[in-house]
């Protein structure tokens, strides 16, 4: 099935994210997308701000994690009949202009999941310490042996889901740390999805800064792994082509 741009929906999870989810919006809406933001239990103008721009805003009245604001915005797609979602963040760092290259590649591989990877593009402006970056490798080189597909970004947050992949996130998808990026990708992979990677751009964040605690961010990604090494991270139904 050829995706169409116009049956795919842009997820953008936001909390408290009113000074740059405006500019966000608008630059997708510029691009040609419907866009959904899903306040995820946001105390500040998001909601108010997203609106204004030009987004459908679904208003989750508790915060659920990136995870279940995402799920939230996949079930809408899913009911309004898109054929595909793009998800990216609220915070203006993901590349709006390169929303097609993730159609283009999902149309021309076949693939249900496609990864924007901030480390194959001469573009990325991405700064990553050394330790993080061997972090990212191991996570990478695991999401590859289960994708079967070469990876070097397994927790990129700017990917496109179309379906049937789609209605499998809306029913069941992970709430806690790298289970939305790491282990969906793993899960999907090993269910028998079509997985492909293009480079993506990443611009640092301008406002505001990334609440991941160092430690507490090894000791999830651990345990991450771990759920992947004992195959008991979250089942997906496999794929029948």
């Amino acid at each position: 099935m050829k995706i169409d741009a116009a049956k795919v929906l842009v997820v953008v999870p936001a909390l408290n994210e009113e000074a740059t989810i405006g500019s966000v919006v608008r630059k997708v809406c510029e691009a040609g997308f419907a866009v959904a933001v899903v306040s995820d239990g946001s105390t500040d103008k998001t909601a108010e701000v997203a609106r204004t721009a030009g987004a459908r805003v679904l208003e989750l009245p508790i915060n659920l994690g990136v995870g279940g604001a995402l799920r939230a915005g996949f079930r809408f797609a899913v009911n309004h009949d898109f054929d595909a979602a793009v998800q990216i963040d609220a915070d203006d760092q993901h590349p709006v202009h390169e929303i097609n290259r993730l159609i283009d590649a999902a149309n021309s591989s076949g693939a249900h999941l496609v990864i924007g990877s901030r480390f194959t593009s001469d573009d990325s402006t991405l700064e990553v310490s050394f330790i993080r970056r061997a972090v990212m490798r191991v996570l990478a080189r695991s999401a590859s042996r289960a994708s079967g597909a070469p990876i070097t970004d397994a927790t990129s947050g700017f990917r496109l889901i179309a379906r049937p992949l789609l209605e499998e996130f809306a029913a069941s998808f992970p709430s806690y740390y790298l289970g939305d990026t790491y282990e969906a990708l793993v899960s999907a992979g090993r269910a028998g999805y079509v997985i492909r990677e293009v480079p993506a751009a990443l611009r640092p964040r301008l406002v505001g800064e990334s609440s991941a605690n160092p430690r507490q961010a090894t000791q999830l990604t651990l345990k991450s792994l771990a759920l992947v090494i004992l195959r008991i991270h979250f089942p997906i139904a496999q794929h029948r082509s």
